[in-house]
């Protein structure tokens, strides 16, 4: 059977360098590269072509969210597995809209992340026991917050713009499709980017991609 080629996308060198070492030990397990930052890890999976892909949510730059979602967008055969801390609803189910295939905590024991990285290898979907009840409650009716209340800061009409900002549409076509006057639309947009804290349009579409929208 050919080797599982790994690329490793996380910003701590500490945990990089266990998972090198906990990789190189395993027959069957190549580690193909590594990424510091979320757009890092879009590059390299895009040069390298890795199996699979470790993806840390939180990384410099763009999101492991977004890093996920542009990795698949050029490689959907690629399968992302989410290795973090975070097991809150939010990140999982951010993470599987964005198609991660897997959802394992940093603090599994290490062949439980090892049988994760070769099941999403296998194409299979898995996650992590604490994880994995969070999926199961959602599909038992327990949905978490759904994505239009994603910001209760915002109005709803500043969801709305926000939802087709995430869609990539420009200030004229949004002006275009919500009959509102150039002035209008700016004012709302400059009020999104105030109550979400972000410098731009890239800073905002990432926030709500992240949440859902678009």
């Amino acid at each position: 059977m050919n080797s599982l080629r790994v690329l490793i996308a996380d910003d701590h060198p500490v945990f990089r360098s266990g998972l090198r070492a906990l990789l190189g030990a395993v027959p069957g397990l190549t580690v193909a590269g590594e990424a510091t930052t979320g757009q890092e890890a879009v590059d390299r999976a895009a040069a390298l072509r890795p199996d699979v892909v470790l993806m840390d949510l939180q990384m410099p730059g763009i999101s492991g969210i977004e890093a996920t979602r542009r990795i698949l967008e050029h490689a959907p055969d690629a399968g992302v597995l989410v290795v973090t801390m975070y097991e809150d609803d939010h990140s999982v189910f951010a993470a599987m809209r964005a198609g991660a295939k897997g959802y394992v905590l940093k603090d599994a024991d290490e062949e439980d992340v090892l049988d994760a990285i070769r099941a999403v290898g296998r194409g299979e979907a898995i996650f992590s026991p604490a994880v994995a009840r969070r999926v199961l409650a959602f599909f038992a009716g327990h949905t978490p917050e759904a994505p239009a209340r994603a910001f209760p800061e915002l109005t709803a009409r500043e969801r709305e713009i926000l939802d087709l900002i995430a869609q990539g549409l420009s200030n004229p076509q949004i002006t275009a499709r919500l009959f509102l006057s150039p002035k209008t639309v700016r004012n709302h947009i400059s009020s999104i980017f105030a109550k979400l804290q972000v410098a731009d349009r890239s800073q905002a579409i990432v926030r709500a991609r992240e949440a859902g929208l678009g």
